[in-house]
């Protein structure tokens, strides 16, 4: 059996399950597309149940395609505050909040750059820290450390803004 020969033996299953599992036609065509690229990059001769293992193939990739779906749709719900302004601000407001923002940056400026990246990638981006170990090539351990010794730093920061003001600008680049 040739690869058009199978795309044309298997496609309309392959499509109905993906259909069926994402309730959406495109996803489920672009879906269909990826199975078949996967199929034909393995070594599909050899597979002794091949319609089962194609099935296989595709109920994986319509999972993986839900999960992320559905892992942005929380995370955009988690966050719907940035998208949705119902009240239009005020200019009282918005200079309020430009000055809390230049507030934030100047704190979160007197962190040490490895420890800044890890309270970035784990709050700002929502990394977890299985993620920001991979990405930064460090141990797990080492992430957990610089979270925490972040979050001491900006509360020793909050806790002597609210005491002295004369500390903005001051960097702890020492630690």
């Amino acid at each position: 059996m040739t690869d058009k020969e199978l795309f044309e033996t298997y496609n309309r299953d392959v499509y109905r399950t993906c259909y069926y599992m994402v309730h959406h036609a495109s996803d489920a065509e672009d879906l269909c597309q990826d199975v078949f690229i996967t199929i034909f990059r393995s070594d599909w001769q050899q597979i002794q149940q091949l319609r089962a293992w194609i099935i296989k193939v595709a109920v994986n990739l319509c999972l993986n395609h839900l999960r992320r779906r559905r892992s942005l749709r929380d995370k955009l719900l988690s966050y719907s505050q940035f998208w949705a302004r119902p009240v239009p601000d005020t200019p009282d407001l918005l200079t309020a909040n430009r000055e809390s923002e230049a507030e934030w940056a100047i704190h979160f400026s007197r962190l040490p750059v490895k420890i800044r990246t890890v309270i970035s990638l784990r709050y700002v981006h929502d990394l977890s820290l299985n993620e920001i170990a991979g990405i930064l090539e460090i141990p797990v351990g080492t992430v957990k450390s610089r979270q925490h010794k972040g979050l001491q730093l900006l509360r020793h920061i909050l806790e002597q803004q609210g005491q002295h003001s004369n500390l903005k600008g001051e960097h702890y680049e020492t630690y």
